[in-house]
């Protein structure tokens, strides 16, 4: 053998050794105190971390300890089989946002075409990975995004997300606490076997944004969020080609729209302007090229915040949905919107999508200001909607003048519940749908309301049994235009059987 061969060999098992014996000598932990960290709150850590997070994966694996104290960072960088645990007591504090503070600037990207800026980039974050597998960020530590932007900043460099994971498999995040998160608290886009279970976030924009992710499970998390959504669930083009978000389970989760800071500090303070709509709920898109399919939404709270959202309208399917077991209090808008539409943000060749077999049962909900609102767009019906087993207390306070409201259309517009104006009904306003099914429900009012419960505007093949609202001799209890085939079971005090067109 050659010297030069054997002086090769020897190199090799020397540094082989040498990570056997860092990792023994860590027992696959890696405390940032050991790699420069001071955790003072005024010194930057971000080095710090990275440099553990580095020696954890050239052992091969391990966990990156963050003990106790107040690390203030720029980018942390994950790296496959690296776990980042924050112990009780330890916060990583979000950095001005500026190159000198160790922050990555944006990645090219594969298009920032189809959608916002926030959805192109993920490297300008606090907390980012890409292309990485058999990662977890644990512990009941904080991860506090203070010096983030809540939205892009042109001309200036602008880390906007607390944590960003991009095109990963196998991704844990459990126990921590997210304050003020940036434009996006969580960031998962086209993240496979995705776990997020047992956090609180108290955010000023998105708590968290599921992305074109595949086997996603959402536990027990607490997500308070007045200027956006808490929990959403998107399918954009951020990936070069549309993908769906599917086989999702959201269960045991609270959404809120409190005064950001007021649900950490357990205060619970709301807006003092009584027309603020605070948003923090849970919602399908906007943004939904690759559409939504095989999802269950279980046992979750709704709490001074809009209602559910499920919004297709860029060429996606949203499909196979079942929603139970929900309670909401103090709704902004509808307690549930269901939206088939064509703003097509996308490629010119995709065409409508479509909006089918969605069941949503076992619901209450109380103090909510307008109406259930359902609408496809002309020629292109949602179908196969089930409503069933649900109680709704609306505020009500409608005239007989809000009965004649001619709803606008708005295909191509933004799809928002309020864009629609006041509805022309107090419970349930459907337009353009067809299969829609509406089984023992309860529709109270709060207040005297002179609009009749259901509105139907096209709408075909319906069922109605055992649904129930306050008598009102002013008028109807159903409005119907350009509908047929509406049947109606022991309801509204109407005769069995089809009603007349």
């Amino acid at each position: 053998m050659s010297s030069k061969i054997y002086s090769i060999k020897l190199a090799a098992c020397i540094l082989l050794l040498s990570l056997q014996f860092a990792k023994a000598q860590n027992n696959g932990s890696f405390n940032i105190k050991q790699y420069g960290a001071i955790g003072d709150g005024k010194n930057l850590d971000s080095k710090a971390i990275n440099k553990a997070i580095d020696a954890a994966a050239n052992a091969g694996g391990g966990t990156v300890f963050i003990p106790a104290g107040n690390y203030l960072s720029g980018s942390i960088r994950l790296k496959s089989n690296v776990s980042l645990y924050l112990d009780q007591g330890a916060t990583i504090i979000a950095a001005p946002v500026t190159a000198a503070n160790d922050y990555d600037e944006e990645e090219s990207t594969v298009n920032t075409t189809y959608q916002d800026y926030g959805h192109s980039h993920f490297h300008n974050s606090l907390i980012w990975g890409e292309n990485i597998h058999d990662v977890s960020i644990l512990g009941q530590g904080t991860i506090w995004g203070k010096g983030l932007y809540h939205d892009y900043v042109k001309g200036k460099q602008s880390a906007n997300k607390a944590i960003a994971l991009y095109k990963c498999i196998n991704i844990n995040i459990s126990d921590i606490t997210i304050a003020h998160g940036g434009w996006f608290g969580i960031l998962a886009t086209g993240v496979d076997n995705l776990t997020i279970n047992n956090i609180k976030e108290d955010t000023n924009r998105d708590g968290m944004d599921i992305d074109c992710c595949r086997n996603v499970h959402i536990s027990n998390c607490s997500v308070n969020s007045p200027n956006d959504d808490g929990i959403c669930l998107k399918s954009t083009f951020a990936l070069g080609f549309a993908r769906a978000t599917e086989n999702v389970t959201i269960t045991n989760c609270a959404v809120s729209g409190f005064n950001e800071g007021s649900f950490l500090d357990g205060t619970y303070q709301r807006n003092p302007d009584p027309n603020f709509e605070p948003t923090g709920r849970i919602k399908f898109g906007t943004e939904s090229n690759g559409g939504f399919k095989n999802i269950v939404i279980s046992n979750c709270t709704f709490n001074y915040c809009r209602g559910l959202a499920l919004e297709t309208v860029d060429g996606g399917l949203l499909e196979d949905v079942t929603i139970t077991n929900i309670t909401m209090r103090d709704i902004a808008n509808a307690p549930i919107f269901l939206r088939l539409a064509s703003r097509m943000r996308g490629p010119d060749t995709v065409k409508i999508g479509e909006l089918r077999r969605v069941i949503i049962s076992n619901i209450v909900a109380y103090n909510v200001r307008t109406a259930i609102l359902i609408s496809g767009i002309k020629d292109h019906t949602i179908n196969d909607i089930e409503i069933k087993n649900a109680k709704f207390y609306f505020k009500g306070n409608g005239t007989t003048d809000q009965a004649k409201n001619i709803v606008p259309e708005l295909e191509k517009g933004y799809p928002e519940p309020g864009s629609f104006g006041v509805l022309p009904a107090y419970g349930i306003y459907a337009r353009h749908a067809n299969g829609l099914k509406l089984d023992d429900i309860e529709l109270h009012l709060i207040n005297n309301d002179a609009r009749p419960a259901i509105s139907f505007d096209d709408v075909k093949s319906a069922g109605l049994l055992f649904v129930k609202a306050p008598d009102n001799t002013a008028t109807s209890p159903i409005v119907q235009t350009n509908s047929s085939g509406i049947t109606v079971f022991q309801s509204l005090n109407l005769p069995d059987g089809k009603l007349n067109p």
